[in-house]
């Protein structure tokens, strides 16, 4: 395994660059978002540019060049679709677009998101449905791509292990896993208990991980709460929070995982903006730690 990180933790970091972020930190593995203009963040940007297309084979070959030059590898590519909106094949379009995008680099996971528009006024089984056509059809657009489409557990029905075990009984694709996040189920409010439980269920699907913790006060670890419980007072560096980490990797090794370790630290607001910089070397030490061990 291997310790990468988000662009957006970088910038949440106060890093003007991905590449200055990822010098300070002595990492060289980033997760980029691709937004729906089919651009990614420059590692290091130049003067007239900090975003870089992927839309066309000549973008991907110079994104390719750029990524070579810095010594930077992509971990996963992250979308922010949406599956639920109208304009469903321009959705399918992008992702698949972003699909073969990774296909070209190397790069072997995309993540895709699990919230939908409507999916409150959906019954379950619709929504499962949606979801299994609209990947299907994506991993037959690409079929000759070794690329995985990593589904994040992701808000009300990503947290939702029933929604995810359907879709993954009906998909029964081995290119479809898991983007799984390390604080989400726990942030869904599931006992701690049951969150290793659930995190050992879905670990022979991960194909991708966001790594973040949660620190409860000890009357809430082991009881059931509503979703979302007080996130933004809680949430926390790794090593501080209530999930063990360690035991999480071992779970995570023992089912053959073997992709990036990718630090989501969404704690950084709650620290001066002077702090955040340290916060992310001391997660970065500690993923260390517990690989070295």
């Amino acid at each position: 395994m291997e310790i990468s990180i988000r662009d957006a933790t970088l910038v949440a970091a106060g890093f003007r660059t991905v590449g200055e972020g990822l010098d300070f930190l002595g990492l060289s593995s980033v997760e980029l978002a691709v937004d729906r203009d089919h651009q990614v963040s420059a590692i290091r940007p130049g003067e007239n540019y900090r975003r870089m297309p992927i839309e066309t084979d000549d973008d991907v070959e110079e994104l390719r060049r750029h990524l070579e030059d810095t010594g930077v590898t992509v971990s996963a590519f992250l979308l922010s679709n949406d599956f639920g909106r109208a304009d469903l094949d321009r959705e399918i379009a992008w992702v698949t677009r972003t699909v073969e995008a990774a296909g070209a680099l190397g790069i072997p996971v995309v993540r895709i998101d699990t919230v939908m528009h409507g999916e409150h006024d959906r019954p379950v089984d619709e929504r499962q449905r949606r979801f299994v056509e609209v990947v299907t059809r994506i991993l037959n657009a690409t079929a000759e791509m070794e690329v995985c489409l990593g589904i994040e557990n992701h808000g009300a029905q990503g947290n939702d292990p029933a929604f995810l075990s359907g879709l993954f009984a009906e998909v029964g694709h081995p290119r479809f896993g898991l983007t799984l996040d390390t604080g989400n189920f726990y942030w869904s409010g599931m006992p701690l208990t049951r969150v290793y439980e659930v995190i050992a269920q879905f670990a022979p699907y991960a194909r991708h991980t966001h790594v973040k913790n949660i620190g409860y006060p000890p009357s809430e670890r082991e009881r059931e709460r509503e979703l979302g419980w007080r996130y933004a007072d809680f949430v926390c560096p790794l090593e501080e929070g209530d999930i063990d980490l360690e035991r999480v990797h071992s779970i995570l090794r023992d089912a053959g995982y073997d992709a990036a370790l990718c630090i989501e630290d969404e704690s950084l607001g709650r620290f001066a903006p002077t702090e955040r910089r340290e916060v992310l070397r001391r997660d970065v030490a500690y993923l260390q730690r517990i690989l070295g061990a």
